[in-house]
């Protein structure tokens, strides 16, 4: 009832919320997006996007889709693969940044895993810049991760807000430096901040420094100040600040999937765990 292409072309619009973005990903023309996803909502005999010159979003209908069509694909694929033969093995370096250590990231990985049997996956949590740095440098295969605003490697999984968040009784005085919580260099967040706040002419300092995620969320929590984040992934006891905070805008972020350059096995398993993050990217959106 429902064809496999037209799901993956939903799936890349419902992550990406963009049309023109989803056939970027896809290698195809806009027109052939708009087709595949009107050919599925006619199967569906419901309507999956709300959409208009300025924004697109899944309706109820179209988040209920995300999980079918996640599990239809999943399927299709495992049938593909037993029927064909192929197997895919080999040594996979995979690099996840912090951002998604309290996502459901690790479900996705064991589904992956349970498909994939002989591949040896190997995990690296570290900072997003840390992260590109060592795929530059040929020491891993794959990488999730926030990429800079100039930097047009990857392919892009979603695109959020970067919005300030503390804790719910946190309350900054305008006359004193804006108290931040930070990831070391070269983190993408911490330079956002500080690029945004110098040219408010805002004073800052910097009351804790880490490279856990979890190091920064307990300082946040303890109220010691403010930190940049992504609005869909705000850890559970932290709220965003209001915009009478009078906090300059921190913009956008990309989350994107960036391939290494080794050839042979590396780079099948590379390319089975992508499809399973793309697949699954709506569950990273949610903690775990």
């Amino acid at each position: 009832m429902y064809d496999p292409t037209q799901l993956r072309t939903f799936l890349a619009v419902a992550q990406t919320l963009s049309f023109t973005q989803a056939a970027r990903r896809l290698g195809l023309r806009q027109s052939t997006v708009s087709q595949h996803v009107r050919r599925l909502e006619d199967a569906a005999g419901r309507q999956l996007f709300s959409r208009d010159t300025h924004s697109v979003e899944l309706t109820e209908d179209g988040e209920a889709m995300l999980g079918f069509a996640r599990r239809i694909l999943e399927v299709h694929e495992q049938a593909t693969a037993f029927f064909t033969g192929t197997r895919v093995r080999g040594r996979l370096r995979f690099g996840a940044s912090e951002d998604f250590v309290l996502t459901r990231l690790p479900e996705i990985l064991e589904g992956f895993r349970y498909d994939h049997p002989e591949v040896d996956l190997e995990l690296t949590v570290e900072l997003s810049g840390t992260l590109h740095e060592r795929l530059a440098a040929g020491k891993l295969d794959l990488v999730l991760a926030k990429r800079r605003p100039e930097d047009p490697r990857g392919e892009l999984v979603w695109r959020d807000d970067l919005v300030w968040i503390g804790a719910e009784r946190l309350r900054l005085e305008g006359d004193r430096p804006v108290p931040l919580i930070v990831y070391p260099p070269p983190g993408i967040t911490r330079a956002r901040a500080l690029e945004v706040l110098e040219r408010q002419g805002r004073p800052w300092r910097i009351v804790c420094t880490s490279g856990s995620l979890n190091g920064l969320i307990a300082a946040a929590r303890a109220g010691l100040g403010v930190m940049a984040h992504s609005r869909r992934l705000i850890p559970p006891g932290l709220f965003r600040l209001p915009d009478r905070a009078g906090l300059p805008d921190l913009g956008k972020v990309d989350f994107v999937l960036a391939h290494g350059r080794r050839r042979g096995p590396a780079e099948g398993a590379a390319n089975a765990l992508a499809a399973a993050v793309l697949a699954g990217g709506e569950r990273l959106r949610r903690s775990g």
